[in-house]
């Protein structure tokens, strides 16, 4: 037998400049961009930044033109090779033998020897850092056994993420007729590589090298100077051709608020660097993520347990709920729904046993699970012997 009990905490009113709506299919806010382009100046060929829990746009400028957007190409290179190894088809200690083909790609690369053996993590952590072209198609062989196999994957996982201004030609970058994206598009790739956490250990180191076999070194610098430099970024990409010209997507991240920055034909690389920090500066002086509900607290509702050891479950959030908003907007009236439902034992920690909803203004913003906080096993024939002694009178 299911019982829903239905929990309404009301949450403080701050104070508001603007005003927020909240669209169906998340947390979509209207905003005046004409101001801003004014006052960002950005030079760049396009421009976006967004927040990435919400995807909501802060700034965009010819965000759908499509461009080509050089080593940027390789954020989808590494999406792919992140979703073998956590499909568990390679680990980072397995070694692959490096082919003529991919020890002969010019522009970055880490000098991989034709015939040699690598570990995936030294070719892997070479694409991260220094954008080594012989890396990626390496990589590209060793997942699909050609690299136009790996481009056919890149482009169908573009069409999963509806990335609807992208065609990919090659897994590097270099150029290539047919080649293209968009500044929208490269933000849902970042957004897409960084669920995968492992990307972080290698996004973030500054210095590192490769060593080959018999001894020769090469040394790996990090292309994103952001990763270094701007307070909070820790990963991105960076590209360049003559056609693309200076090309940066970054990600940076303070208190709870993530953004997603990308600029692409900017006319130097110091100018890339600079619009992506100017796009940073804007959005983490102006917004904020409110936390509205933490996965670290338990809920005050717990919920019934059906013959287990003991009565009452505690519970708490999957995941945190918080609302993007302009930092002097106001928050109207926001609610928490929690449904619970009576579970039977045993229950194991980590259970999903019901959901939460936040309603904004009277509109479901995101629903979450709810999980047992605890272990209950089931009551045996001695617990039910005591259980009926103890109600005997």
């Amino acid at each position: 037998m299911k019982r829903k009990i239905t929990a309404v905490i009301s949450l403080m009113v701050l104070s508001i400049l603007g005003t927020l709506y909240c669209l169906k299919g998340g947390a979509v806010f209207a905003i005046e961009a004409q101001e801003k382009t004014k006052a960002l100046n950005i030079t760049s060929k396009a421009a976006y930044i967004c927040d990435y829990d919400t995807k909501t746009v802060i700034y965009a400028h010819n965000e759908n033109a499509r461009l080509p957007i050089a080593s940027m190409v390789k954020i989808m290179t590494l999406i792919l090779c992140y979703e073998h190894l956590e499909a568990g088809e390679m680990t980072m200690d397995d070694t692959i033998t490096i082919s003529e083909n991919a020890a002969s790609m010019g522009g970055s690369q880490a000098f991989l020897e034709a015939r040699g053996q690598y570990k995936i993590e030294d070719l892997i952590k070479s694409i991260v850092m220094s954008s080594a072209n012989d890396s990626c198609v390496a990589m590209a062989e060793h997942i699909c056994g050609s690299v136009e196999g790996f481009v056919q994957k890149m482009n169908q996982k573009a069409k999963e993420l509806n990335m609807q201004n992208t065609n990919f030609v090659n897994c590097t970058g270099l150029p290539a007729e047919g080649a293209y994206s968009s500044a929208k598009d490269v933000s849902i790739m970042m957004g897409e590589l960084i669920k995968h956490k492992e990307y972080f250990s290698h996004s973030k180191i500054w210095m590192d090298k490769i060593i080959h076999k018999g001894g020769r070194e090469t040394e790996l610098t990090n292309t994103n100077k952001l990763s270094r430099f701007y307070e909070g970024c820790d990963g991105g990409k960076t590209g360049y051709t003559s056609e693309a010209l200076h090309c940066l997507c970054a990600t940076a991240k303070r208190n709870n608020l993530r953004l997603i920055g990308v600029v692409i034909g900017a006319p130097d690389s110091k100018t890339r660097f600079a619009e992506v920090s100017k796009l940073f500066n804007y959005g983490f002086a102006n917004y904020e993520n409110k936390l509205l509900v933490s996965s670290q607290n338990p809920l005050e509702q717990g919920i019934e347990v059906i013959r287990g050891k003991k009565k009452i479950l505690q519970i708490k959030p999957e995941q945190d709920i918080a609302i993007f908003k302009a930092r002097t907007d106001e928050l109207k009236s926001v609610e928490v729904k929690q449904e619970n439902y009576t579970v039977k034992a045993p229950v194991k920690e980590g259970d999903i046993v019901g959901k939460i909803t936040v309603i904004y203004d009277g509109h479901p913003y995101k629903s979450i699970n709810i999980i047992a906080c605890e272990n209950i096993d089931r009551k045996g024939y001695k617990d039910n012997i005591k259980d009926m002694f103890k109600y005997w009178h």
